[in-house]
């Protein structure tokens, strides 16, 4: 019987967790910072925190072509794409309909690596996955939020859903010469030189005065849960579970989003708290360990 990786379970879940704080909580970041500015302080500040992991450990081969263009489109698509889609889908959406559509993640992890990286889907994973997606989706039949969720705000979220099922695939890539505080470092600086011409334009005509310390103090909670911490978390945990298993625990982001908007005054049903436990069902489903084999 092989044992149980809980350490890879509890990082997983960990990053995902917080993932869906600062998805939530960037409604108000993005009411008082343009969305290519807010990502580009983001990238700035967590680059600051991050120069010391930037130096090749003795025990790391050098670069090849093929770890710099993993490298690169890990953040274009992980980091730049995944923020940019989530941002400006935030401002036409709520908190709630963005914890339904990111219910899809895990779907979308499975379905990628099942095609790129020819991992077998087990019974239990994929029924995992279903009660994931099936739990947070309940709540796409309620009322809380949708009025304030614009088509084109839906399709950025869906996008960002995509951009998040790459990350997961790319990183399981990345984990296999990398360690996690190198890829981290390395996504990040890639994610500031894409969006820095970006966040240039917008900040030239900002008024920094306008925000409060507050907004201030939520970016820097953004800018070190986003870029630093999570990553780290999610490709110290992904070395150890195969990528579909390890997108399962992606069904966190969303949960945690919704709750964040039900705090912040979005309300809550019955029947979103239904959804929400067939959801970490999911998860149990998916990592509860089998019964071993008798002969």
């Amino acid at each position: 019987m092989h044992p149980i990786p809980w350490r890879s379970y509890a990082l997983l879940a960990t990053s995902m967790t917080l993932v869906g704080s600062y998805v939530g909580l960037s409604k108000l970041l993005v009411a008082a910072f343009p969305v290519f500015l807010l990502a580009g302080l983001r990238f700035g500040f967590a680059a600051l925190l991050m120069l010391p992991w930037l130096k090749k450990p003795a025990h790391e081969a050098p670069l090849d072509a093929r770890s710099r263009l993993l490298l690169f489109l890990e953040s274009f698509l992980g980091n730049f794409l995944f923020s940019i889609c989530m941002l400006f889908g935030l401002r036409q959406s709520s908190a709630v309909v963005a914890g339904v559509i990111m219910a899809g993640i895990p779907a979308a992890v499975a379905l990628l690596s099942r095609v790129f990286l020819r991992e077998q889907l087990g019974t239990r994973t994929l029924a995992g996955i279903a009660c994931a997606v099936g739990g947070i989706a309940l709540v796409a039949t309620g009322k809380h939020g949708g009025a304030d969720t614009t088509l084109v705000g839906a399709l950025l979220l869906i996008a960002a859903v995509l951009c998040e099922a790459c990350y997961v695939v790319i990183g399981k890539q990345l984990t296999a010469g990398l360690g996690p505080k190198r890829i981290s470092a390395l996504i990040n600086l890639w994610g500031l030189v894409l969006v820095t011409p970006l966040a240039i334009w917008q900040g030239l005509s900002f008024d920094f005065s306008a925000p409060r310390v507050q907004d201030w103090g939520l970016l820097a909670y953004y800018s070190a849960t986003a870029s630093v911490i999570t990553v780290w978390l999610w490709m110290a945990g992904l070395r150890g579970l195969p990528a579909a298993k390890a997108g399962v625990f992606s069904v966190f982001l969303p949960v945690t989003t919704a709750l964040v908007g039900l705090a912040l005054g979005e309300g809550l049903s019955t029947q979103q708290a239904l959804a929400y436990g067939l959801a970490l069902a999911g998860v149990l489903l998916a990592t509860w360990p089998a019964k071993p084999a008798h002969r």
